[in-house]
């Protein structure tokens, strides 16, 4: 080997081989071999990229953030068994998604499943990881709109053992996202440290699964035979989509904090400001709906009251508090839009993220209260509306979808190093 080999650098590592035993960085100043250095190793100026990689390879990069695209399908089917305007054939489309939304939810939770068999450490990692953690509510938004479904579609044609085993199923699930709600943020709290500008909606998202009890809730009651279980579900469900909502109040106080401090999103996550649209949208919903079933699931004389008419009274201040909330989602549905339209004809390119389906699950919650306010004002305008919204929902749900699927064939998500679970080399 003639001097010029010797003397060549190692751009592996940064250095080049010095005649003196010691080592020099790339600005030519030596480093002792024995000598502690705060010099860095920069990254590389051509990084090689893989070119393939098998399908098992892909799904070791598949995240929480997938169930996205369940807690959007759900949501879908939720709206279209509630649209007022009804025509032959609208329950099959609804049911399509339904089943659509099943078969989505078991296959990724297979896929997830071999990605933490694979690297078990990861399965911890990801429940506070900084980009991937905040999306481990939306496997557990999926699981109620498949309950709210279930009730739907299901109770129906089944026997009484239907309704009662959804009972036990929201009691468990509720006793979950109280877990969820309250060892997440503990563990956020604990190992990270997220950066106020950096602040989204998606913060809200380890207890957003209780702003779908209320909707849930609210059809259970109607077909439970005892007077205690109906009370005992509308009361709980009045209290955790308390939790919920205020919750979500101290997530927006930080999260308009870095609007008015900080820059705007980056194009491509900005759709995931829609997630904004959800708590006021579903706790709209939700008082609506728990509000027009209370006269038949209030007793008379409840909390002292000497009056037959405690459910009615009820009603109308849960009817009106909802009413009051709907133009709060519409609000953030109106800043999100034009945050997102300004990102999509700006410079930046808006690539394609599973932030993309947050055009769908926040702005269903919106629609579904918009739902409730016409059924119970029994305004055709209202109603009208919301079937326009619906269909808008529908074709925004094709559209990602498309996306969704040509981004995966494309290599631009489930691949190294494009994913939420980006920086996490645990194996």
């Amino acid at each position: 080997m003639d001097d010029s080999e010797k003397q060549a650098p190692d751009l592996e590592n940064g250095t080049a081989n010095a005649h003196d035993g010691s080592s020099r960085t790339s600005d030519g100043t030596a480093v002792q071999p024995n000598e502690k250095s705060h010099y860095h190793d920069p990254p590389l100026r051509y990084k090689p990229k893989p070119q393939y990689a098998s399908p098992t390879e892909r799904l070791q990069h598949f995240t929480w953030c997938w169930f996205a695209c369940t807690m959007s399908t759900g949501a879908v089917a939720v709206v279209l068994a509630n649209t007022p305007f009804r025509f032959s054939g609208l329950d099959v489309i609804a049911k399509i998604f339904f089943i659509l939304d099943l078969v989505l939810f078991m296959l990724f939770c297979c896929a997830i499943a071999y990605r933490f068999l694979r690297r078990p450490r990861v399965f911890i990692r990801s429940l506070h990881h900084p980009k991937e953690a905040l999306f481990f509510g939306s496997f557990w938004v999926s699981v109620a709109l498949i309950l709210n479904l279930t009730q739907t579609y299901g109770v129906p044609v089944c026997g009484p053992w239907l309704v009662s085993a959804l009972r036990v199923l929201y009691w468990i699930y509720i006793a979950c996202s109280l877990l969820v709600a309250i060892f997440q943020y503990a563990t956020l709290f604990v190992a990270e440290r997220l950066p106020v500008d950096s602040a989204m909606p998606a913060w809200v998202m380890p207890v957003y699964s209780f702003l779908v009890v209320g909707p849930l809730a609210a059809i259970m009651v109607q077909t439970q035979p005892e007077a205690h279980h109906r009370l005992s579900i509308w009361v709980s469900a009045v209290m955790v989509q308390g939790l919920g909502w205020t919750v979500a109040v101290f997530m927006y106080t930080i999260y308009f904090l870095r609007l008015m401090s900080s820059h705007l999103p980056d194009p491509s996550t900005r759709p995931g400001m829609f997630i904004g649209v959800g708590p006021v949208g579903y706790t709209s919903a939700a008082l609506v709906s728990l509000g027009n079933v209370a006269s038949t699931v209030i007793p008379a004389g409840w909390l002292s009251v000497n009056t037959v008419a405690v459910g009615d009274i009820v009603k109308i201040v849960a009817v009106m508090a909802g009413i009051f909330l709907w133009l709060v989602a519409f609000w953030f549905f109106a800043l999100s839009s034009v945050a997102v339209a300004a990102g999509a004809f700006g410079k930046q390119k808006m690539g394609f993220t599973l932030n993309w389906w947050a055009f769908i699950f926040p702005n269903a919650g919106m629609t579904l209260a918009a739902i409730n306010i016409g059924n119970v004002l029994q305004s055709d305008g209202v109603k009208a509306v919301t079937s326009a919204m619906t269909v808008l929902l529908v074709v925004a749900w094709l559209v990602v979808a498309v996306c969704n699927v040509h981004a995966v064939v494309n290599r631009i998500i489930l691949w190294e190093g494009k994913d939420e679970d980006e920086g996490m080399h645990l194996d």
